[in-house]
């Protein structure tokens, strides 16, 4: 059967761009090579899917970086403000929590995904599963038709791929996309993990594994010059750390040879190392309590006695004992706490994949390929992603919708 438009993709860009495609008349087949829709989506912010962030456009934008002005467009005709709207009247209630951070109300991503499976249906699109695509076929300027793995051809006189990155290959996104692409006239930017892991090469953070940190500062330096910086919650792993403060900074790192990288936490950023180190002068001399009994009211019991191992300083010294010294290195640990970075994990642990089809070869206004005449792109295969917090679900949102719309029309 040939359609109006072919989809290919069926995670959170391909489903709102079939959904909107078919909602506005078009004929459309939305292909997943999965058993099963959305599953990318149900492991999002946790399985409660952070759906989107709240924030002016023009900064939603900006936090995508110096490429994020290509998106504006496209933010302005369907931004977080359409989105809510959007899912609110197909009977989603959202939420707003902190740093603009939108949720379905329920805290379920299963209910995002019941509302866009209703927008497929309702919108008369034909979903095929278990389609995986092994070949396009491309005719002067444009494709002609799929091939499927199972033989199966499916043609149509539109199509829009939105297949995702490499994240999470478990739930299918196995970067399939970035040779058809390529083999189609698209320039492929160098695909890699984002929004990942750091991996350490610091023995004791094994015993720090599970140690979860809410305001910790961040500092990246490479060969003792700062790189970056970041503030937000942490969390040690058996072998370095995560959390979105973590993953924010592991996209600058993942741009730069790892030699010489070495982060630098600052446990207390509320107080300067200068006001640390006299609210110990002043609280020391007079205590008889015990070293490690002082530290547990400053950090975390676990990892009281890292701190401990690292300051060599007896654990039942009495305060009023401990030296200028031995102060002096306490202040540097609990501020400047170093640890050796080893490299970044792999894509089984990214949330998003950086690099895919080059901007420049992509019309931001309808997501139009500006290589093929009949091709749309959506989603994560772009070269465009953000920080955490519902930026990169917005984009798949806006560009499938964009794609849908444009192509549909």
């Amino acid at each position: 059967m040939k359609y109006d438009i072919a989809v290919i993709g069926g995670g959170a860009s391909g489903m709102m761009a079939a959904g909107r495609a078919g909602e506005l008349g078009a004929n459309v087949v939305l292909l997943e090579k999965n058993s099963k829709l959305g599953i990318k989506l149900l492991a999002t912010g946790g399985g409660r899917a952070n759906i989107t962030n709240l924030s002016d456009k023009r900064e939603l934008a900006a936090s995508f970086g110096k490429s994020g002005a290509w998106l504006l467009s496209g933010l302005s005709k369907f931004g977080p403000e359409e989105l809510i709207e959007f899912l609110n009247s197909r009977g989603l209630k959202t939420k707003i929590e902190d740093s603009g951070r939108v949720f379905p109300k329920s805290n379920s991503a299963q209910d995002v995904l019941r509302t866009l499976l209703d927008y497929l249906d309702s919108s008369g699109v034909d979903i095929k599963l278990g389609a995986e695509v092994k070949k396009i076929v491309k005719v002067g300027d444009n494709i002609q038709k799929i091939i499927l793995a199972d033989g199966r051809e499916v043609t149509a006189n539109k199509f829009i791929i939105c297949t995702g990155g490499k994240s999470y290959p478990l739930t299918g996104s196995t970067g399939d996309a970035y040779k058809w692409l390529k083999q189609l006239g698209h320039e492929i930017i160098p695909p890699r993990p984002a929004l990942v892991p750091i991996i350490l090469k610091d023995k004791f953070v094994r015993d720090l594994e599970g140690l979860s940190l809410d305001d910790t500062k961040i500092n990246c330096y490479q060969n003792n010059k700062k790189l970056c910086l970041a503030r937000g919650s942490i969390m040690f792993t058996g072998n370095g750390l995560s959390g979105p403060a973590v993953l924010n900074l592991s996209e600058v790192i993942g741009r730069v040879d790892p030699k010489g990288l070495e982060l630098r936490l600052d446990f207390l950023p509320e107080l300067s190392a200068d006001e640390l180190y006299h609210k110990f002068q002043l609280e020391f001399s007079s205590s008889n309590k015990m070293y490690k009994n002082a530290l547990t009211e400053l950090v975390p019991p676990k990892l009281v006695d890292t701190i401990i191992n690292l300051s060599g300083v007896d654990p039942h010294k009495k305060l009023n004992l401990v030296s200028r010294a031995e102060r002096k290195a306490l202040v540097g640990l609990l501020k400047e706490f170093s640890l050796t970075i080893f490299g970044l994990a792999g894509y089984d642990r990214a949330m998003v994949t950086a690099g895919g089809v080059s901007l420049k070869e992509v019309d931001g206004r309808t997501m139009r390929s500006k290589i093929v005449s009949n091709l749309y792109l959506a989603g994560e295969i772009l070269d465009l992603n953000g920080p955490t917090g519902g930026y990169n679900l917005q984009l798949c949102w806006t560009s499938g919708y964009l794609a849908g719309e444009s192509e549909a029309s």
